[in-house]
């Protein structure tokens, strides 16, 4: 086997083994130790967004998209085409960059890449094999096919139905702006929840104030709260509230309701109780998100 495609099947082995071990967000130092291949260190990161570890002839291994600040947008980040495939930029404003000549050449041998999205400080998720299938020199874009093969999804004991490819690729970047939504809530709300405190991060979700459904629900984090698993699935069914003044409400049938202490100490105790929000004003749930999400609330209630 030719030493790129054994280094690319390699990596992609080897991302396996770390998702398991990490989950789906991939520290940076483990990216940057990266495996062995023949003897010889194989990083899977560098200083710039397209990289090309020394091992291989010509074509880079991967591509990244680095997560911005909290708060604010990142300076070279994503855009998706209406079917969801990903326009990445060149390095720089030169086609003939070699870095550009690189991916140019993945495009022309329809070579395997590794894409690493930043959700956060340090962590990527990555998406592999993904495919250049498109370049624009005028715009200075590449396009990148995430999903390229048919997803199979079972719908029966033996029966299979096929997914169009243009959906995968939705749910794939999806999963990936999803991912870097939690992280930047997360970490703004202070690693912790933002109703019981909780700080177990591994416990921890970023809940929609606006229902993830609804036309004008964005992944930024004035729509979001940070809430532990009890208290996410909570808030989306309306068994807790939370009002425009940052006040915690239990339904009235649960806060009345005789069961055993979890109930008391996980709902019923925070009834009344004044959530947890960020430090950073702009980054604090939108009060109009807030209010219409509560007038929901006791509709439902």
């Amino acid at each position: 086997m030719e030493i790129d495609a054994l280094v690319r099947q390699a990596g992609f082995a080897w991302l396996d083994e770390q998702t398991r071990k990490f989950g789906n967000a991939l520290p940076y130092r483990i990216l940057k130790e990266g495996f062995s291949v023949e003897g010889r260190t194989v990083p899977l990161v560098g200083p710039q967004g397209i990289f090309k570890p020394a091992i291989l002839p010509e074509i880079p291994l991967t591509i990244m998209t680095a997560a911005p600040k909290i708060g604010r947008p990142a300076p070279y980040d994503d855009e998706l085409t209406s079917d969801g495939l990903l326009i990445y930029r060149y390095r720089g404003t030169d086609p003939r960059h070699r870095d550009n000549v690189g991916l140019r050449g993945a495009y022309e041998t329809a070579t395997p890449l590794i894409y690493l999205y930043g959700v956060a400080a340090g962590e990527y998720e990555a998406a592999y094999p993904v495919y250049v299938v498109g370049d624009d020199p005028a715009a200075l874009t590449f396009v990148v096919d995430v999903a390229p093969a048919v997803y199979q999804a079972v719908v029966g004991e033996d029966a299979v139905e096929e997914i169009p490819r243009a959906y995968k690729r939705r749910m794939t970047l999806q999963r990936l702006h999803q991912a870097r939504f939690r992280r930047q809530v997360i970490a703004a709300y202070g690693d912790r929840c933002a109703i019981c405190r909780l700080r177990r991060v591994e416990l921890l979700d970023a809940a929609h104030i606006l229902p993830d459904r609804d036309p004008r629900s964005r992944p930024i984090v004035p729509n979001g709260l940070s809430l532990c698993t009890l208290h996410h699935p909570a808030f989306d069914r309306h068994v807790i509230g939370i009002r425009p003044d940052l006040v915690v409400e239990v339904r009235a049938d649960v806060l009345t309701e005789e069961d055993g202490p979890m109930l008391i100490h996980g709902l019923q105790g925070f009834h009344g109780a004044t959530i947890t929000v960020p430090r950073t004003p702009d980054l604090r749930p939108d009060t109009e998100y807030l209010e219409e999400r509560y007038s929901l609330f006791r509709e439902v209630g």
